[in-house]
């Protein structure tokens, strides 16, 4: 008797190749991770770094992964993934454990602003440290987003 249950090639997971990525919903919060990102990086390195250990370690995270996020896309550009169970899981354990070191980037980053606001520097620095802040929040956002949204999929 033939079982009517669903075939052993639907229960595979379908992950995107090439710019279908960009289409995919988990998928394309990749890009605006990268750029966002970046744009903590860039907003970080622009202010003069008064507390050097609290913005040292945004900056290293918000550096790290954003070039891990690089790969990762590229990686899904160009099919590395093979269609693999493997890289849904890395790829969740990956954006989950990111999410968490971002939010500790962007209290961080949320506190050196608050310091930066008295500061004898002036109103530049605060003003570049309030959108690296903005900026952090927003990137763990969508970390945090693409990590949920991968493993509810």
């Amino acid at each position: 008797m033939a079982s009517v249950g669903p075939s052993a090639a639907s229960t595979q997971p379908v992950l995107p190749s090439g710019p279908a990525v960009f289409k995919t919903i988990p998928y394309a919060f990749i890009l605006p991770e990268i750029v966002c990102g970046t744009w903590v990086w860039i907003l970080v390195a622009a202010t003069s770094v008064s507390l050097p250990l609290l913005q040292g370690w945004v900056m290293y995270v918000s550096l790290t992964s954003c070039l891990i996020s690089l790969l990762l896309l590229l990686s899904y550009l160009l099919g590395f993934h093979r269609n693999s169970e493997n890289w849904k899981v890395l790829d969740s354990l990956y954006h989950g454990t990111t999410a968490i070191l971002y939010m500790s980037a962007a209290v961080l980053q949320a506190n050196a602003t608050i310091n930066s606001e008295f500061s004898i520097n002036g109103p530049l620095n605060y003003q570049l440290n309030s959108a690296a802040s903005f900026f952090a929040f927003l990137t763990t956002f969508l970390y945090i987003l693409h990590a949920f949204s991968i493993y509810y999929q």
